[in-house]
């Protein structure tokens, strides 16, 4: 299928080009937010010793054309087996691009299935591109082989993680429909806007939103449940208080940042979630 086939659409910024562009576009939206608790900025590497914004910037750009790649795979109506095969060869282009560092696993998974909903949705529908049809065009072509793939044995440091711990993987979430995007999220991300707040005070207000719930398995990983807990109950203490809007929103934020940093934590998961939801509305409408 060429790029071209979604030119035919009746809405002309929707191609796979624009689809693809979107994700890359996201994915910086999320590495230029700051301050992040543990998590990679512009200007620090949050708690990673091994990477830095150079690392993903070289990460983004050898991942621009994967997106537009698996757009026109769910466009064309592609199974899951042959969507897991552009992942992995993108995720062979990341790691040749960062020298082996684990830049953007998660968000070629999370981001390329949305990608391919995308492209699915705007071939059965056409026209603009609504959050309903694509939360359900992601279920109903690939949540069973989603749910399949939740009961392989884990291989991946965060999968091994999440099982210990009996929380919800990746796949799981993915085969749900990504409940903790479309539910919690979407919704902060629109809410925050609506109040006023600038894109980036409404990003980070959204990012400590999804971690308060989301079972990151990137901070069970590194922090175990412990970890993961402590960082759920900092999102909920910081939004509790008034998040972001508060006068002093900035600089607890920073404190949270710091604190995490001391432990080694970064919400990987959550970032991925973030980095979605922002693609979602350059994308989607939001009726």
């Amino acid at each position: 299928m060429s790029t071209s086939a979604l030119h035919v659409q009746q809405h002309p910024r929707l191609t796979s080009a624009a689809i693809g562009r979107a994700a890359t576009l996201a994915l910086y939206d999320e590495l230029s937010l700051a301050p992040k608790p543990g998590l990679v900025t512009l200007t620090d590497r949050g708690s990673h010793g091994d990477m830095d914004a150079h690392t993903f910037m070289r990460s983004l750009f050898s991942l621009r054309r994967y997106f537009v790649q698996i757009a026109e795979a769910g466009f064309a109506g592609a199974d899951f087996a042959v969507l897991e095969r552009c992942g992995i060869a993108a995720e062979a282009r990341m790691l040749a691009a960062t020298g082996g560092v684990n830049t953007h696993r998660g968000a070629i998974f999370m981001l390329g299935l949305l990608c391919a909903a995308a492209g699915a949705a705007l071939r059965e529908r056409g026209g603009a591109l609504h959050r309903d049809q694509l939360r359900e065009a992601l279920r109903r072509h690939w949540g069973d082989a989603l749910a399949t793939r939740s009961l392989r044995p884990p291989t991946l440091p965060g999968g091994i993680a999440a099982r210990r711990h009996s929380l919800r993987s990746a796949s799981e979430e993915a085969a749900l429909g990504f409940p903790v995007l479309f539910e919690t999220a979407l919704p902060a991300l629109t809410a925050a806007l609506a109040r006023g707040l600038t894109s980036q005070q409404a990003r980070l207000d959204t990012l400590f939103h999804i971690m308060a719930v989301l079972d990151d398995s990137n901070l069970a990983h590194r922090g175990g449940l412990d970890g993961l807990r402590h960082a759920q109950r900092a999102a909920r203490g910081f939004l509790d208080r008034g998040g972001i809007a508060r006068p002093d929103g900035i600089q607890e934020a920073r404190a949270i940042a710091k604190a995490f940093v001391a432990r080694r934590l970064s919400p990987g998961g959550a970032a991925d979630t973030l980095a979605a939801a922002c693609w979602i509305t350059r994308v989607c409408s939001s009726q």
